[in-house]
């Protein structure tokens, strides 16, 4: 039996991704938004998909869509805007629900409000199910599992090659101007604690080369101590640009700086505006393909210790791999049961083994 999946916010950059990495699949997802003329063409163009007029901001009007057992995807942010009542009318209705987010501090929310309610109805709760942060909690899971029961730190590194500046969106320059405000999550001795954005700077070795990273938020701070209670220490690091690492970790302390003057939100909005310069949308297939993935994954004995283990995992583009994963967990979901309820991550959902052969079906690959 395959359930039925909806795809809210199908006529959106990452929507699109996700839309046709479900086709090629041979899935028929359900188009959903609050567009009717715009869903109707899509579903015309994508081979005569159902649509479904939907208004994401209210939980009911979701709801008596759902039925126990399908698979909710949604694309439409900011979350913190718009997520809540998605996931509320998934938990709900029992239906699985993935979701595309790169705010932590929304999947933290999201668990406190509905993994409970999810673990009664059934509804597996995928959030940041794509680049953000699905390969850096596999690298993580292989790297702490083959250093063994002395693994207690783990630092976890995104890196990217090719025209990287180029090649990122108008909703991911939005969350790199947001997050410079807000702090990063780590966990330390035991629990979240939260730390300025790029305050920490960390060198990981990517392809033979020592490369920068500043400190950001991720994903695998909640759920991998969950799925290795002897981990002392989690971090994620960001190294797109690493020659940028140490000017960006003082542009964030000017900015967090001037949120405390009188005149603060405007000066804030006013320093990082820049940080939106670009073109509207996203990369075109042509420019995804210049500039692939690449995660790494070090465990040690104790924060700032010796290696005990390196993952390396390169694969496609971030934005590419997105709406891969996206697609690979929704019809998985669809097709398979099993999988662990409640807001969980995705070695808890599926296991370890799983999703590393669900990436490596996807082209992320072990160096």
């Amino acid at each position: 039996m395959t359930n039925r999946i909806i795809l809210l916010g199908a006529t959106g950059y990452t929507g699109e991704l996700v839309l046709n990495a479900l086709l090629r699949r041979g899935a028929r997802p359900r188009v959903a938004g609050r567009n009717p003329t715009a869903l109707a063409a899509l579903a015309e163009r994508s081979g005569g998909l159902g649509h479904l007029v939907i208004d994401a901001a209210t939980p009911d009007d979701l709801r008596r869509h759902l039925q126990a057992g399908d698979v909710l995807i949604t694309t439409v942010g900011p979350f913190e805007r718009f997520g809540f009542p998605v996931a509320q009318a998934a938990a709900e209705a029992g239906a699985h629900y993935i979701d595309s987010t790169g705010e932590v501090g929304f999947v933290r929310a999201l668990h406190a409000r509905h993994h409970q309610r999810a673990r009664e109805t059934g509804a597996v709760m995928l959030p940041a199910f794509g680049y953000d942060y699905v390969p850096g909690v596999l690298a993580a899971a292989l790297a702490v599992r083959g250093a063994g029961d002395t693994a207690r730190a783990v630092d976890i590194g995104y890196f990217a090659t090719g025209p990287i500046w180029r090649g990122i969106s108008q909703g991911t320059r939005t969350t790199m101007r947001d997050g410079m405000t807000l702090p990063s999550a780590r966990w330390y001795r035991h629990r979240l604690v939260d730390e300025r954005t790029a305050s920490r700077i960390h060198r990981f070795t990517v392809r033979g080369r020592r490369r920068s990273a500043f400190l950001v938020s991720g994903t695998e701070v909640l759920f991998l101590p969950e799925e290795f209670p002897s981990l002392d220490a989690v971090t994620v690091y960001n190294g797109w640009f690493p020659e940028l690492s140490r000017p960006l970790s003082l542009y964030s302390a000017l900015v967090n700086a001037t949120t405390r003057l009188p005149a603060g939100r405007r000066l804030t909005d006013a320093l990082t505006r820049p940080l939106l310069i670009g073109p509207p949308g996203g990369p075109d297939a042509a420019l995804r393909a210049r500039i692939p993935s690449h995660v790494v994954a070090v465990a040690s004995t104790h924060e700032g210790g010796a290696p005990l283990a390196e993952v390396h995992l390169e694969g496609p583009n971030p934005y590419t791999l997105t709406g891969e994963l996206i697609a690979w967990a929704a019809y998985r979901l669809a097709t398979h049961a099993g999988a662990t309820p409640g807001v969980v991550g995705p070695t808890t959902a599926f296991g370890l083994d799983t999703l590393r052969q669900g990436c490596a079906e996807l082209g992320v690959v072990t160096l």
